[in-house]
């Protein structure tokens, strides 16, 4: 991602600065920060690009699995559980290589910036050949995804993921071979040779605890520790996991995290959806994060996590699109209030401001990328524009621009997304992948010859 070295002025036409919707504002970036931000503009000044709509921070995707938007359409079909879906999904993992991931990676990555996306957390377990057998790189596979989110123009947080058993006590099945270092070192080894760059930050994984062996938790958490770096791991997202962990080791998931040292505030559980009193109550004390993924946890009959009583208890929330069912983060925010009316059965959980920071800079956050997140000074040169005037956001007033954002717009309402200063979409077009349908369909073809 090379930076914008000339200044450059932005008027936009309302602006969410946080805790408002501001008509007429200023923005000026230098390089990929935002140098000032003036409000009070009623016309765009000399030589300043126009942003009509409504602009807001970029959005932050925390959690995806990019060859997951293979399964688009496919896993819809008939009837099934988590576990019968995840077969299928085998059956795609199965056939990537390092150029197939990166074409679709590149298409899907492509997809989240026209969404308003800036910045995504790639939970990244396919790390070598089938069988198991590693590539010549090592790290080719998680090498393709860095330069796919390059080549799309957005941020990347590469969340290596350690996956080294089946469940409690078993060894990884023959498709998850290829998931698998054999032990917590090894794939330290491996993935300590990543590199940050100006686009990418290195960050770690536990899959689950039933991937990673109790005895080998800390040794991923260790990992991530000295290099301060953002540790996320699955967290009952369902309640076989539970069961099975208390057999295994007379406790809950999160207790077992709790005891080896997993939790803490640069820790992230994603789903976290199954929990006891008690679990929330370890996440929050402890200032562990929640990725929630709603779209996905509804497509997969996960179930609803309770999302405010974590919040309540101290656990920062951040929304992700995992699977990519749909990739959509205003549906994502939406969903998680919605989804607690329904549970509850009353209204206003949240407000819309509070989901868009979940949106943006909860996830900025969750992922690493300090000084995002927020239209500020200082702030990384990330923004997106949702238009207000399509069929879904015309009519309410200007100055309910987030709550249009959140209840009534989609991905499909956003026309700008700028990224370390740069246009990556502009009027709706990317402009870094030409064709980015064609591109999805030309990957996911590839993935199914």
């Amino acid at each position: 991602m090379t930076p914008t070295q000339q200044p450059r002025t932005y008027w936009l036409e309302h602006a969410w600065l946080g805790d408002r919707v501001e008509p007429g504002v200023v923005l000026v970036t230098e390089g990929e920060r935002i140098s000032a931000v003036r409000g009070d503009a009623p016309a765009p000044p000399p030589g300043a690009e126009i942003l009509r709509g409504l602009t807001l921070p970029g959005l932050a995707n925390a959690h995806s699995h990019a060859f997951h938007r293979a399964l688009r359409g496919t896993v819809q079909v008939g009837s099934g559980t988590f576990w019968t879906w995840r077969e299928v999904m085998y059956s795609f993992a199965d056939k990537l290589t390092p150029e197939t991931y990166h074409a679709l990676a590149r298409a899907v990555y492509a997809e989240m910036a026209l969404a308003g996306i800036t910045a995504v957390g790639e939970f990244h377990y396919v790390h070598h050949a089938p069988g198991g057998t590693p590539y010549a790189d090592p790290n080719a596979m998680g090498e393709a995804l860095i330069a796919a989110a390059a080549d799309a123009g957005i941020r990347i947080t590469l969340l290596d993921t350690a996956y080294l058993s089946s469940g409690f006590g078993q060894a990884p099945n023959s498709h998850q071979l290829r998931f698998s270092d054999g032990t917590a070192e090894a794939w330290a080894e491996r993935c300590s040779v990543l590199k940050d760059r100006d686009h990418a930050r290195i960050g770690a994984a536990i899959h689950s605890v039933r991937a990673v062996p109790a005895d080998q938790l800390a040794t991923v958490a260790r990992w991530a520790e000295e290099r301060r770096a953002p540790l996320h791991v699955h967290l009952s997202e369902q309640t076989a996991e539970n069961d099975a962990c208390r057999e295994a080791h007379g406790c809950s998931p999160t207790r077992l995290l709790a005891e080896h040292g997993v939790l803490g505030p640069r820790t992230t559980g994603v789903h976290n959806t199954h929990l006891t009193d008690e679990d929330i109550a370890l996440l929050g004390g402890s200032g562990t994060g929640t990725c929630m993924c709603p779209t996905t946890e509804r497509d997969l009959a996960d179930g609803i996590g309770p999302a405010a009583a974590l919040q309540k208890a101290g656990s920062p929330l951040s929304l992700g699109s995992d699977s990519h069912a749909v990739i959509d983060l205003l549906e994502e925010a939406r969903a998680m209030e919605l989804n607690e009316r329904l549970r509850t059965r009353t209204r206003g959980h949240w407000t819309a401001a509070a989901l868009l920071r979940a949106a943006s800079a909860g996830g900025h956050a969750a992922l690493g990328w300090d000084g995002a997140g927020a239209l500020e000074a200082g702030a990384l040169a990330d923004f997106t524009t949702i238009a207000l005037d399509s069929v879904r956001t015309a009519g309410p007033l200007p100055r309910l621009g987030a709550e249009t954002a959140v209840f009534a717009a989609s991905a499909a309402d956003v026309s700008h997304t700028v990224v370390g200063g740069r246009h990556v979409v502009r009027d709706g077009v990317h402009t870094l992948v030409p064709d980015v349908p064609r591109a999805l369909a030309d990957a996911v073809e590839a993935l199914r010859g």
